[in-house]
């Protein structure tokens, strides 16, 4: 076995290169990481977070990002790799960061060098695995990121519109590693670094691999031949395979390929404080590599913002987010965070703005289960729908702590909240509510109630139209009585399944009671691993086997999106005639203005009637 190099500085970037690693004194790599991403040595990205993670447990480790995967010389750029190759397609699945919605190539790409589009190949994780197999003949191959992790059993594809198999099985890796991987990373390298084979790691938390038969206590899905030809098939592998989701209690997954079946392990534990804690005090320089020389859009946005805890209890449909990080929240401590603060004011660009302190949701922190035992037992997808869970933590204590802690501290002039907050649970979270509208609103405070049809919410496993009403009323009401002009900046989803253009109707006329324009409108994608794409595939609830309906033709969806955005002139057109389809053509004064008959030519000759009522 080769001997290990001594520790390399506690400063500086990972190698890129055959000259980087050279002056570290290193002539071959423990780890080669393979990423679409640019590398941006920050703990918001996840191959930088990993990476510096075992070069702290003193391995050789090195970064490709963005190879030329068709280019074998450029993949052998540090050589092969003594323990394995780790792939990820970045911080987003491939697909989705090259097509939008409609399916169309998007012109730029905010993880590379100048927002260019087009340095990753589609379906990231496939084509990188694929390139490194050929150009190191026989290395072991660990695949993971968030593409990989959604992408773990036989899937729904929407780019194919077909339902695809596991990405294990399509990529050729020896093994998958799902969610954010620091606990299953670190026990592979162990064992692999003590000679064990990667072909006997077999019983690591998030992980998945092949096998020949499946373990008699695993959860047998309905084989992936079943759920490629069968909707009902596919319902039921997507509500067996959820309800193993908590790691207190989840059991191992087995799905038939072929003839190998695909294992899934059950979820990696939650990490704890000072796990947590000790990631986040690695050594990031917290800024691009200097080879580059163009802007990278994804690192402006980021640059100056703190991860204040991980995971998600909302479980909202079309979200994908515990399906990753998992259900339970995972909160920094308050001494961490200040020390990350600290580290910030060094940065050479920092001049006392954080841009946001959060997570997936921000008034998360610190909150979780207070049963342990209700905990290990639960089966539920959500904390929050179609109730708050009698067992949920809503105490605000921990986290306006934290938010007094950093405004305090001296290096802080302004201390933003921008990651979004869950407005349901601020009504239980009053001085949380109070300190974030008197210190952390940049004028805008982003919330996502996306949508106010009620019919629509319970498809979605979002809060109803009376709790955001209440929400607005109490943010406007704060907000003047503290003289500050701020607003809300709503996030709303068109094409939604369970969303008809009559629905898309009563969410534009809400917006316009309640003085609400959108800026941006984000139209349904349905992405692997969500209920929400599940039911857009299958037209069936999984879980109640009730129809939904699902808006699936490119007009309809065009005109959903035309309604959320019914104040922009070029919009108008496009708003009457999903009017006219919708059988409300008296919406079209209170929406548009219109008066008299004739309004226009594809409307009936008819008066508007009344509107109804505001709340109706």
């Amino acid at each position: 076995m080769a001997s290990r190099a001594p520790a390399p500085p506690a400063s500086g970037f990972l190698p890129t290169s055959r000259a980087e690693m050279t002056a570290r004194g290193w002539t071959e790599l423990d780890v080669l990481f393979v990423t679409g991403d640019a590398y941006i040595d920050h703990p918001a990205f996840g191959t930088p977070l990993l990476a510096r993670l075992l070069e702290a447990e003193g391995y050789r480790v090195g970064i490709l990002a963005q190879p030329d995967w068709r280019n074998p010389e450029a993949l052998r750029e540090m050589g092969r790799p003594r323990l394995f190759a780790a792939i990820s397609a970045g911080a987003m699945d491939s697909m989705v960061n090259r097509y939008t919605a409609a399916k169309k190539v998007r012109n730029d790409d905010a993880f590379t060098p100048g927002g260019r589009a087009g340095a990753r190949p589609d379906r990231a994780v496939i084509a990188y695995t694929a390139a490194i197999k050929g150009a190191f003949k026989g290395v072991p191959t660990l695949i993971g990121g968030i593409e990989a992790s959604l992408r773990r059993l036989a899937h729904y594809d929407y780019w194919d519109d077909k339902v695809r198999r596991s990405v294990l099985v399509d990529s050729k890796a020896d093994l998958l590693l799902y969610g954010m991987a620091e606990s299953a990373l670190l026990e592979v390298a162990r064992r692999l670094q003590a000679g064990q084979p990667l072909a006997e790691i077999r019983d690591v938390r998030g992980t998945a691999f092949l096998a020949k038969t499946p373990p008699d206590e695993a959860v047998v899905l309905p084989a992936f031949a079943a759920v490629a030809a069968e909707k009902g098939a596919y319902n039921s592998a997507f509500r067996l395979a959820a309800n193993e989701a908590n790691p207190f209690n989840g059991r191992r997954l087995a799905q038939l390929h072929g003839e190998r079946w695909v294992v899934v392990n059950p979820p990696p534990l939650p990490l704890t404080e000072a796990e947590l804690d000790r990631i986040y005090a690695l050594p990031f320089t917290r800024l691009p590599h200097p080879a580059y020389t163009e802007t990278i859009p994804a690192y402006e946005q980021i640059k100056f913002s703190l991860t204040a805890h991980r995971g998600c209890f909302g479980g909202c449909a079309f979200c994908a987010i515990a399906h990753h990080q998992g259900k339970t929240i995972q909160s920094r401590s308050p001494a961490s965070l200040r020390g990350e603060v600290d580290r910030l004011a060094a940065h050479p660009e920092f001049r006392g703005t954080i841009s946001d302190l959060g997570g997936p949701t921000a008034n998360m922190y610190g909150l979780g289960c207070g049963d342990p035992a209700a905990q290990a037992a639960c089966r539920r997808p959500s904390c929050l729908y179609p109730g708050v869970c009698r067992h949920l933590v809503t105490a605000d204590r921990r986290a306006v702590g934290l938010l007094r802690d950093l405004r305090a501290h001296p290096a802080v002039k302004h201390l933003f909240v921008a990651s979004g907050v869950r407005f349901d649970l601020l009504e239980r979270q009053p001085d949380y509510f109070a300190d974030l509208l008197e210190h952390h609103v940049g004028g805008l405070l982003k919330v996502a109630p996306e949508t106010v049809a009620p019919r629509v919410a319970e498809v979605m496993r979002k809060p109803g139209p009376q709790v955001f009403e209440g929400f607005l009323d109490a943010f406007r009401d704060r907000s003047r009585r503290l003289g500050r002009r701020q607003a809300v900046v709503p996030y709303f989803i068109s094409g939604h399944p369970g969303c008809t253009l009559a629905d898309m109707v009563e969410v534009a006329l809400f917006l316009k009671r309640h003085q609400l324009k959108v800026e941006q409108v984000q139209e349904f994608t349905p992405t692997p691993g969500s209920l929400a794409t599940c039911i857009y595939h299958t037209g069936h609830d999984p879980f109640t086997n009730e129809p939904v309906y699902v808006p699936r033709s490119p007009q309809e969806r065009r005109l959903q999106k035309a309604l959320l955005l019914w104040h922009l002139p070029e919009n108008r057109d496009d708003v009457r005639e999903a009017l006219r389809r919708a059988k409300r053509p008296d919406a079209s004064g209170e929406l548009l203005g219109d008066t008299g008959r004739h309004t226009s030519r594809r409307l009936p000759a008819r008066k508007p009637t009344p509107s109804p009522r505001r709340g109706s």
